[in-house]
């Protein structure tokens, strides 16, 4: 089974609707939608915004449903001058831009108690994920993905995040995911697809090209489902 979380209902939507057989389970406040896509056993969750509520959500899907593996689609806004508005960032790590205990010694980012700055993503799940951004005609990168509970709007901001972790984008749920995957031993991985630049046109980039950008990761993602045989 694939557990596939999206933090708003444009990002979850069009997967939804391709789901045969579904039906729906409320935990912690989310709908959880099991059934199928093409031979693929799924359960799709809409978490909502931010880390707490990626995090719940994703315990609550490792708790429940058991899946195999997990992956996060959505937007996310380019820090990187390599990204562009509507490329596809599949990751290769994640990291919490937000965490910091470095008036401790520390380093940027660092969890305490597992000791981890960047939790990988699982190799051969991205490296699929890449091939299929690429056969659906978009412009895929590599690349680390910083989240934090922040959208981000400014360059000063974006540079910074950009610098510490060299980080190809942003986001709000992403690296809270990770980690509870990463203490779950659940392989993970992430597709982002960028509505913004995270710079001081990012909101009104973000009303114009988030429901596109959605629509690029929505459809990779259906098209990798669709491949794989029951």
């Amino acid at each position: 089974m694939t557990g596939i979380i999206a933090a708003m209902s444009c990002e979850a939507e069009l997967i939804l609707n391709v789901m045969q057989n579904k039906a729906p389970r409320a935990l912690c406040g989310i709908t959880f939608w099991q059934g199928k896509v093409g031979g693929e056993d799924v359960v799709l969750a809409t978490c909502g915004v931010g880390k707490v509520f990626a995090a719940a959500c994703a315990v609550a899907m490792i708790m429940e449903f058991k899946p195999d593996r997990i992956i996060n689609t959505g937007v996310a806004g380019a820090v990187s001058s390599e990204v562009n508005k509507l490329d596809t960032v599949v990751a290769t790590a994640l990291v919490q831009h937000d965490m910091d205990t470095t008036p401790l010694g520390d380093d940027p980012g660092l969890i305490s108690g597992i000791n981890k700055v960047f939790f990988e993503t699982d190799r051969s799940l991205s490296d699929e994920l890449y091939g299929f951004v690429e056969l659906c005609g978009g412009k895929a990168k590599r690349g680390v993905v910083a989240t934090g509970d922040q959208f981000v709007a400014d360059n000063e901001t974006k540079k910074r995040i950009s610098t510490l972790f060299g980080a190809s984008c942003a986001d709000m749920e992403g690296g809270a995911i990770a980690q509870v995957c990463f203490v779950n031993n659940v392989p993970f991985a992430a597709l982002r697809t960028m509505s913004d630049g995270a710079d001081g046109d990012a909101s009104g980039d973000f009303a114009e090209f988030c429901n596109k950008a959605a629509k690029i990761s929505s459809n990779v993602l259906i098209s990798y489902l669709n491949s794989i045989k029951a």
